[in-house]
């Protein structure tokens, strides 16, 4: 897509794994054995357990895993999302277990090292909102808006998002058109008066530009080959890191 038929750039609306948040590498089966173990009460480092407590709990850990897998797998070849409770309930987890919430918090803290926003966002957004350029959110995300939120509020930068969209919250993931278009709205502008940046070209280069969005690319994380999608797509820019970004926008408002 050539950058002819696009418009003034009135927003930029950012992916959040591995874009607003540095790439890291996640061991993604601990994840659930932190969450079952603590709903089977087993500390997490404990050698000292019950056998069949620790298999109940491994198991479960297993079933949770595959259920994630699986809704991941169904995003990436017919893009419809799906929730952590979904994933939870899928894997036959009783939300009224009276170690549920403190599972979901072991789980929470599990990650917490790994939803940390770049330092380069601040003034990033900062800077886009300088040239009047509204900023967005658009996630492939089992997580709630809630605590993304409670993430960005964390991190310093909830105040400087004017939109956000997660695909736990909608029925479709990117790179269906819809949640660009949905990521456009919340911000208020049309397609062609957008850019979308992001870290996979399937999703974040592909997606946007179908709608007719522009779409830069961060070709910095090592995306596991299973969660990849070979795509013939070019971004519209790279940028390597975040502060790029301003450059390439100032550009484009000048007319190159």
């Amino acid at each position: 897509m050539t950058t002819s038929a696009h418009g003034p750039v009135e927003a930029v609306i950012f992916d959040w794994g591995g874009t607003l948040t540095p790439w890291h590498e996640v061991d993604l089966p601990a994840q659930w054995r932190v969450f079952a173990r603590e709903v089977h009460g087993i500390p997490v480092e404990s050698h000292d357990m019950d056998p069949e407590d620790l298999a109940e709990a491994d198991s479960l850990a297993h079933r949770i895993l595959v259920a994630e897998e699986a809704a991941w797998k169904r995003g990436r070849s017919d893009h419809s999302s799906a929730s952590l409770e979904e994933v939870l309930a899928q894997a036959g987890v009783d939300p009224e277990h009276d170690r549920h919430h403190l599972a979901l918090a072991a789980y929470q803290r599990f990650w917490e090292p790994h939803t940390h926003t770049d330092p380069q966002v601040r003034p990033l957004w900062e800077a886009l909102h300088d040239r009047g350029i509204r900023v967005g959110v658009l996630s492939n995300t089992i997580w709630s808006r809630a605590y993304h939120r409670e993430l960005f509020q964390r991190d310093g930068v909830l105040d400087l998002v004017d939109g956000d969209v997660y695909s736990s919250e909608i029925h479709v993931v990117k790179p269906h058109a819809e949640a660009f278009l949905m990521a456009c709205r919340a911000v208020g502008v049309e397609p062609q008066h957008a850019v979308y940046v992001g870290d996979r070209l399937f999703e974040d280069v592909h997606g946007p530009q179908q709608v007719g969005m522009r779409a830069i690319w961060v070709p910095h994380s090592d995306i596991p080959a299973e969660q990849r999608v070979e795509v013939d797509v070019t971004p519209d820019a790279e940028a390597h890191q975040l502060s790029d970004i301003v450059g390439i926008v100032d550009r484009w408002i000048a007319g190159h």
